[in-house]
């Protein structure tokens, strides 16, 4: 079982759908942990406090870090116990969960790598080279460009113009960036 397979089925039909208000918390620090969440829409930020690493909450009794809708957003959510029967029944389930974080890490790892590189135009050959898929496609952009800006440390009009010469200058052919909603950025 590979990281996209995650969730299993098992999982996956026995789970429900949670919608958010901007501000709205979805958890909060302290909160005994019973869910596994999964962003499908709009966004959400955690926030930490008092600590600057957290155990992952499903190996733990209480969630480390506030969850709070930065926009309306709609969470899938998987009942801990499900998941942790998954795990036990089935490796291949276990093994693609840790795959998942494992590319998290390597994505959180790569964001001070990235922020240190001088110029919009490098930081998003950077992004690109390490996010495209298998075939060197297309890379899929699970939040907004503006997410993507904050990622880079950049206002979104720096990055449009950065994906907008390399565009111009064709190193970048479209699609080669896609939004979750399907829609191409140029």
């Amino acid at each position: 079982m590979l990281a996209k397979d995650w969730p299993p089925a098992a999982v996956r039909s026995a789970a429900s759908d949670r919608k958010l208000k901007a501000g709205e918390p979805l958890f909060r620090l302290g909160d005994k942990t019973a869910r596994l969440y999964e962003v499908v829409a709009g966004h959400v930020r955690l926030t930490r406090t008092r600590e600057t690493i957290a155990d992952a909450s499903l190996f733990s009794l209480a969630y480390h870090c506030d969850a709070i809708a930065g926009s309306d957003a709609v969470v899938q959510v998987y009942r801990k116990a499900a998941v942790l029967t998954a795990f036990a029944k089935d490796r291949k389930v276990a093994q693609a969960f840790t795959a998942t974080l494992a590319h998290q890490v390597m994505g959180l790892r790569t964001r001070p790598e990235q922020r240190n590189i001088g110029s919009a135009r490098e930081r998003l050959h950077h992004y690109l080279a390490l996010n495209a898929s298998a075939d060197g496609g297309a890379v899929k952009l699970r939040g907004t460009v503006k997410n993507l800006a904050s990622e880079f440390d950049l206002t979104h009009e720096a990055l449009y113009r950065a994906l907008a010469a390399l565009e111009r200058d064709t190193e970048l052919l479209p699609p080669t960036l896609e939004r979750r909603r399907g829609k191409t950025v140029h």
